[in-house]
């Protein structure tokens, strides 16, 4: 769905563009796709998807990339900038018949040269688990779609866990799975275990464990996309009725909610250090949310269609230095409240904002760079600056030098909890417009408690094992994952009288957009900032339907079924 007119210069296709880090290049020899290149036919198919998985092998090659085009999916060593691709040479290959790969997930904590596991969703509803190195199909979960019939939308494991996984679907269902349970051959009854503000999750009435452990129920229409915080302790997830929704996982409680300004929510991401949430959707905008104030802080307009995918670029930030600021408190003060890029599971419990360079005496502070891309077939970059952040602080005068921080890891997500005080020392100026002094409002309590559990609604005879598991840390339910306390399980809302007429009783309540425009859950666009994009460009020929950011490059990928690596700059290897 590429932009209409304007001539051959606005369809013109760019194979570069220019950031004040220098200029990004397209790595034309780099490019992944079905070996034969031919563009593929992708009316009526689910969104070409990309995962990425580090294997450690002792090559220094360990990069492995899987995706999928319409029925086919593909697994391939990623050599990314170091050399051209190889399509003649997949380490696997799989077509399916009768149903489509919608999405898929990779368990960074089990991965090894030898063995990878790897989830794959399917348009018919079915989850497989499958292992590309090995070439083996270990396990199909949904098999009979007595669970869910609908599309499966996202699935993601746990944070932390080897054996836990979420799945969402069209049908506005999420479901937890264990890889070592298996489904049950008749529908599963389920009841109800907690209940809020347009949510319900129900667990499994059930003799023997079986999958899945718990059912959600979220919102109006299909569960587009959910994403786990850094720390995996909170939850985003975004909905066909437009409501970006977070959840803390473990507790299964309502945390904060925001409304888009038109039309659903697609895509959703959380900062490096889980403070601010981006989403975006049908109403063409990004919008950030402060998950401390539980209030939308900032929306950026650049897209002309809808927005697909949202990322944070967890490698590039600017680092600005500024004169020393008053802080009345012991140095361990000061070092929480700065932020740590890279995830730290065993200190996942307290965030930590460390200098850049420890013998500068000034401190130092970060902007935000997060990316964006749409069916307008265009790719954003968007800052978010002090004057976003922190619209009551003076700008100061500042030194602004450019760096890229790098993370060990190419799939750390950041430190941690999202719950701490924010640095207020000057950050660099944005580009966005100018707003008025009435967006800093204070929005602060009242989404926090949207969630409000009714007291009494957990059946006591669930009571002890479920909430039990609810309130597991990460820790402690991969040590007691298979304890026989944990039996819950859940399934679809139609299939028994007797489950779904008590499910039928947990109506779900239609908010009017009209009462919502203008209130804390969506402001009106005047009454926030609005971001500029610092470059939009267009860079495909098709919707795009991946943005990954990783250390030498960025990825994106299109409808047609190109992947196509972008080298940072100065990342550009000269073989190419």
């Amino acid at each position: 769905m590429a932009a209409e007119g304007g001539g051959k210069e606005m369809n013109e296709i760019k194979t570069q563009f220019t950031t004040r880090e220098g200029v990004y290049k397209l790595l034309t020899h780099s490019e992944y796709s079905r070996p034969n290149r031919v563009p593929f036919n992708s009316q009526g198919s689910n969104p070409v998807k990309v995962s990425f998985v580090n294997v450690n092998d002792q090559s220094g090659n360990g990069d492995r990339i899987c995706f999928n085009v319409g029925r086919e999916l593909y697994f391939y060593i990623y050599k990314g900038v170091r050399k051209a691709a190889d399509l003649s040479k997949p380490i696997d290959k799989r077509i399916y018949k009768g149903t489509q790969p919608t999405c898929h997930d990779f368990n960074h904590l089990t991965a090894t040269a030898e063995s990878v596991s790897l989830l794959v969703g399917f348009s018919a509803g079915q989850v497989q688990l499958i292992d590309p190195i090995k070439k083996e199909t270990s396990k199909l979960f949904n098999e009979e779609r007595l669970i869910d019939k609908s599309r499966v939308t996202c699935v993601k494991w746990v944070p932390g866990s080897e054996s836990l996984f979420l799945v969402s679907h069209a049908s506005g269902n999420m479901y937890l799975y264990n890889v070592e349970h298996t489904c049950g051959t008749t529908a599963p009854h389920y009841q109800l275990l907690k209940q809020g503000e347009n949510y319900s999750v129900h667990t499994c009435k059930s003799k023997s464990t079986r999958n899945p452990l718990l059912k959600w129920t979220v919102g109006e229409g299909a569960l587009n996309e959910f994403a786990f915080s850094p720390d995996g302790k909170f939850l985003a997830c975004v909905s066909q009725d437009g409501f970006l929704r977070v959840f803390n996982f473990d507790a299964v409680e309502l945390h904060g909610t925001m409304k888009s300004y038109f039309g659903g929510l697609l895509c959703v991401c959380w900062s490096p250090d889980g403070k601010y949430i981006v989403a975006g959707g049908e109403d063409d905008l990004v919008t950030v949310w402060s998950f401390l104030d539980c209030r939308v802080i900032a929306r950026g307009h650049g897209h002309k269609s809808w927005v697909s995918v949202v990322a944070f670029d967890h490698y590039t930030t600017s680092v600005e230095e500024s004169d020393p600021i008053e802080f009345s408190g012991s140095d361990e003060d000061f070092q929480d409240q700065m932020i740590h890029f890279g995830r730290d599971r065993a200190n996942s419990t307290q965030s930590r904002l460390s200098k850049r360079n420890s013998t500068d005496s000034r401190p130092v502070s970060v902007t935000y760079r997060f990316g964006s891309v749409g069916q307008d077939t265009q790719l954003c970059l968007w800052d978010l600056t002090e004057d976003i952040l922190f619209p009551h602080l003076p700008l100061s005068r500042t030194r602004t030098h450019t760096n890229v921080i790098n993370t060990t890891n190419g799939n750390s997500s950041g430190a941690n909890t999202p719950g701490i005080n924010s640095l207020s020392t000057a950050l660099p100026r944005s580009n966005s417009l100018p707003h008025s002094a009435s967006t800093t409002a204070t929005a602060n309590n009242t989404n926090k408690a949207g969630g409000g559990i009714g007291s009494g609604i957990m059946d006591s005879a669930i009571a002890t094992g479920v909430s039990k598991f609810a309130t597991l840390s990460l820790h402690d339910r991969k040590e007691r994952q298979h304890e026989k306390d944990h039996k819950r399980n859940h399934s679809m809302g139609h299939i028994s009288s007797k489950s779904s007429d008590k499910l039928n009783l947990l109506t779900k309540t239609k908010t009017d957009p009209a009462k919502t425009l203008g209130t804390l859950l969506c402001p009106r666009m005047e009454d926030v900032p609005l971001l500029e994009p610092l470059i939009c460009k267009k860079i495909a020929h098709e919707r795009l339907t991946v943005l990954i950011f990783l250390e030498d490059c960025l990825v994106t990928a299109c409808q047609e079924g190109f992947i196509c690596t972008w080298a940072r700059p100065g990342k550009v290897v000269s073989s190419f």
